[in-house]
């Protein structure tokens, strides 16, 4: 069902389909200070249902985090950082059939929600993916 679910994905290089995907009209805004602390809560992805959970993150950069697909799915790093003024996560997964999958995602704080993309290793392609919080 996961392999099914991820041919749902829109190609990163495809232009936007929905006025969802970000846009240079609307900037993710800028954080500073414990501003990581937002990310914590749990996360849905609506094209496929996955849930980010975030239990915490750290000052150093480090998040307590884990993904399900509906069953837990092994990360190997899981970080948030400050890019000029935009908070980062990016999370890597090491498990069967996600061998070195990875997001790249921004916080959009107005919207509450992540973007960005989806490399999935087993077919080495990239999507766009989002985010919205659950709690």
């Amino acid at each position: 069902m996961a392999i099914a679910a991820i041919f749902m994905l829109r190609p990163a290089s495809a232009p936007p389909a929905s006025p969802a995907a970000p846009s240079a009209a609307s900037p993710a805004k800028k954080i500073d200070g414990a501003g990581h602390q937002r990310l914590v809560g749990r996360w849905v992805r609506p094209d496929g249902g996955y849930i980010l959970e975030i239990r915490g993150a750290a000052a150093d950069g480090k998040l307590d985090a884990a993904y399900l697909n509906p069953n837990p799915i092994h990360m190997e790093r899981a970080e948030w950082q400050l890019k000029d003024g935009t908070l980062t996560v990016f999370i890597e997964l090491r498990d069967l059939n996600y061998p070195g999958s990875t997001y790249t995602l921004e916080f959009l704080e107005a919207e509450d929600r992540m973007v960005g993309t989806y490399f999935q290793a087993v077919e080495r392609l990239t999507f766009y993916v989002e985010f919205a919080r659950l709690n």
